[in-house]
């Protein structure tokens, strides 16, 4: 068999970069395969969906996994077993990105298991490959004879300086006020995901229509591939016969039972109980009627017509009474309780309490080594902010087994992250590391918008200096094409029966991320304008409740917590500070109970001292201080210790580290002729830097400068008086023998020990 001819097609980004989508080279047993190129970036996307539906089923098993190969980026994996191993948070995130853009896209009832496989099998640094991801997966099923309503795509939008870019260079990212991804199809948005630092709603939709455009035609692209390479027939479709007699008769007996529950304004558990009462009821009757063997293998079926009858029923109840299910105003936020303090051994933690749903959040401060390590194939890099999610099974009332976090809590942690990001100190402000965990204890509707209000709220409590308060709402739609119904805060039941679940969090300021699923063709941007602008209104509402509790950070951290300071050194003093294997410093966070992290930045050297006892820190930053000291003259010194006592001085350490001479001279105005009984190894003394030689860099100290003068007797002044007469005398020598070569020296020599007679008085 000889080489594969491969079919491509390509298309420029809006700034010139070509893109390329090529199949029918690599895996081409697979239903679908297509290697999609920009640059060096090159992803492998393969699709296999199997030909008969599994009865098993009760939603379409589909997968879609997304992994990047380090030796795509020259990288070995850091891990113990030197492969790739479970996908990584953010390869998580990318196969939600792509899940949630394709999966309403397929067929209703389509129960086939299909499998999408996403491979980065070659990168650069500058390409983000989650901007093509969907592409490839897309462009993978256009390929195959897989049915799927697309093509679809996805492009990250981004404002930098103003202007809006399409896909931009990842060094450009630095600069950015937004971020979203947007997924769309030739004619409608399906996903927005993304953050942004407090930007304006006209600013969002904005960006929205310049990612939809570009999507246009990464679309057209696909289209003109498919076509050649004759993919444009796709498998037949099992066809699904509806029992009409039997729907209609379900309808009969339901209905009106449904609806006086659906405008009973229950709370979750009363509504489910009185819904399944009316589901028990309905099958008596059909085994009544139709007889017990009917019921038995049509069981499915009457569980999906029941569901289906409930579903249209409350959404016509919605859209022609504007009434929701527990009698809430479309645009009315749920009851909110919050507390903060809640876990007294915690360094900040808060409840928030919005209707049924429930977030615990703890909050806990740690230094550099507790910063989180995350290893792609691009490189390795440490993170200091963290936000784990956990939703319990019994947080609905179910029970579950305890296996981890599955895909939806690192996505919901992902958003409430983003969401508070974006009002967190500065490194310099705040050098902590920062993990906070969201334990959801009750969840009816939006956990994550929860995590996001609680997370805030501990983050105050902490004493960590915010920026400003962040809350988060979810919002939700219901429509039959011509009425429309925006909701506030929605529930998990209208979530599942309604037509866009729509999050968005942000400060009174602006939005700070959000993340849009939309299940319906054709959402005009006038309404979605509209959603933004209802969502401003709850998300002003939840804040004010928020301020109840507390406006602003607390103006210190607890006293448990551990306090955090930041000291810039040169950088030829790292070294000093560490010792030979680490020997200086593990002794210094010995002796003062602290943490002593150093790191090379900007071509400084960073110094992070962390500890529960201020006295500790305090005493760890002294000896840093000492070891980085410069001499300069002048400098005083309160606490010098005698190290070494000599006949003609003594040697002092006035910093760790550091050492000079107080020669017998300068230890008192009285002459002394020996020290023993004045100073003994030890003492502590204050002393002042009094020179410092040029050459050898030796530090000359002195302990009496800094002592008061005593008064001078009549003698003192008689021996002053008779040396002063004495250096006369050998002045007008030395300006007498300056002919005299002879003389001339001697009068230098005299003039010298003239000099040093002046000083030692």
């Amino acid at each position: 068999m000889g080489k594969q001819i491969p079919t491509s097609v390509s298309f420029n980004l809006p700034d010139g970069r070509e893109v390329t989508i090529e199949t029918g080279k690599l895996a081409t047993q697979a239903h679908g395969s297509v290697v999609v190129r920009t640059g060096k970036t090159m992803l492998l996307c393969t699709v296999v969906s199997a030909y008969e539906p599994n009865e098993r089923n009760s939603f379409f098993p589909l997968s879609v996994d997304y992994q990047e190969k380090f030796a795509a980026a020259g990288r070995i994996p850091g891990n113990f077993f030197k492969r790739e191993a479970k996908l990584s948070d953010y390869e998580v995130l990318i196969c939600r990105l792509v899940d949630r853009a394709i999966r309403p896209l397929f067929p209703d009832g389509y129960m086939n298991e299909t499998q999408i496989i996403i491979n980065l099998i070659s990168g650069e640094e500058e390409v983000a490959p989650d901007t093509l991801a969907a592409l490839a997966a897309s462009s993978a099923l256009a390929v195959s004879d897989i049915n799927f309503g697309g093509p679809i795509s996805e492009a990250r939008v981004a404002k930098i300086n103003g202007e809006f870019v399409v896909n931009p260079l990842k060094s450009t990212m630095v600069d950015a006020e937004l971020d979203i991804l947007v997924g769309a199809t030739m004619d409608n948005v399906t996903m927005v995901e993304g953050e942004a630092k407090e930007c304006s709603e006209a600013d969002l939709i904005e960006a929205i229509k310049v990612g939809h455009e570009a999507i246009k035609v990464q679309c057209k692209a696909q289209l003109e591939l498919a076509e050649k390479v004759g993919s444009t027939e796709k498998r037949p479709l099992p066809v699904i016969e509806v029992d009409e007699e039997l729907l209609a008769l379900i309808k009969e007996l339901c209905e009106a039972k449904v609806l006086t529950v659906a405008k009973g304004a229950l709370d979750k558990k009363g509504r489910k109980n009185a819904l399944k009462e009316i589901k028990d009821k309905l099958k008596e009757q059909l085994i009544a009627e139709k007889g017990e063997e009917y019921v038995a293998e049509n069981s499915k079926k009457i569980s999906a017509y029941f569901y289906k009858v409930q579903k249209a029923t409350i959404r016509e109840m919605m859209l022609s009474d504007n009434t929701r299910l527990d009698g809430r105003a479309y645009n009315e936020v749920r009851n909110i309780w919050t507390e903060i303090d809640y876990l007294p051994a915690a360094h900040g933690s808060a409840i928030f309490t919005r209707g049924e749903t429930q977030a615990l959040l703890s909050l806990t401060l740690g230094n550099k080594m507790d910063s989180m390590m995350v290893d792609t194939a691009f490189g390795s890099h440490y993170s200091k902010f963290i936000l784990h999610y956990n939703f319990p099974a019994f947080s609905v009332g179910e029970i579950k087994p305890m296996r981890g976090p599955g895909r939806r809590e690192v996505g919901h942690a992902n958003l409430a992250a983003r969401s508070l990001k974006q009002v967190m100190p500065s490194v310099d402000d705040m050098p902590h590391t920062i993990r906070l965990v969201s334990d959801i204890l009750e969840s009816n509707g939006s956990s994550s918008m929860a995590t996001v209000c609680a997370g805030s709220l501990a983050l105050m409590d902490a004493g960590v200096n915010i920026s400003s308060a962040v809350s988060g709402i979810a919002m939700g739609m219901v429509s039959d094409g011509e009425r429309n119904m925006i909701l506030t805060d929605i529930l998990g039941d209208e979530d599942a029966l309604g037509d866009m679940d729509f999050k968005v969090t942000g400060t009174e300021n602006g939005i700070t991320a959000c993340q849009m699923d939309i299940k319906v063709d054709g959402m005009p941007y006038e309404l979605l304008e509209k959603a933004l602008l209802q969502a401003r209104e709850g998300r002003l509402h939840i804040l004010k409740e928020m301020a109840k509790t507390i406006e602003t950070a607390r103006g210190e951290l607890k006293p448990h917590a551990p306090k955090m300071s930041r000291v810039e050194i040169s950088k030829e003093f790292i070294g000093a500070i560490i010792g030979p294997g680490g020997k200086h410093i593990q002794k210094l966070q010995l002796d003062t109970g602290t943490v002593v992290t150093i790191e090379e930045v900007d071509g400084k050297g960073v110094v992070l001292v962390s500890g529960t006892d201020p006295v500790g820190i305090q005493a760890a930053i002294d000896h840093i201080n000492g070891v980085t000291y410069e001499p300069k003259v002048g400098d005083v010194f309160e606490k010098a210790t005698v190290a070494t006592v000599m006949p003609y001085g003594v040697f002092v350490d006035y910093l760790p580290g550091k050492s000079g001479l107080v020669h017998i001279s300068e230890i008192s105005w009285s002459r002394l002729d020996s020290l023993d009984g004045v100073l003994a190894e030890g003492d502590e003394i204050k002393v002042k830097i009094v020179d410092i030689d040029s050459r050898s860099g030796k530090v000359r100290l002195s302990r009496k400068v800094l002592m008061e003068r005593p008064p001078r007797s009549p003698e003192d002044e008689r021996r002053d008086k008779e040396r002063r007469d004495n250096n006369r005398g050998r002045d007008n020598n030395y300006r007498g023998g300056g002919r005299d070569n002879r003389g001339g020296g001697r009068g230098r020599d005299n003039r010298g020990r003239n000099d040093r007679n002046n000083r030692r008085d």
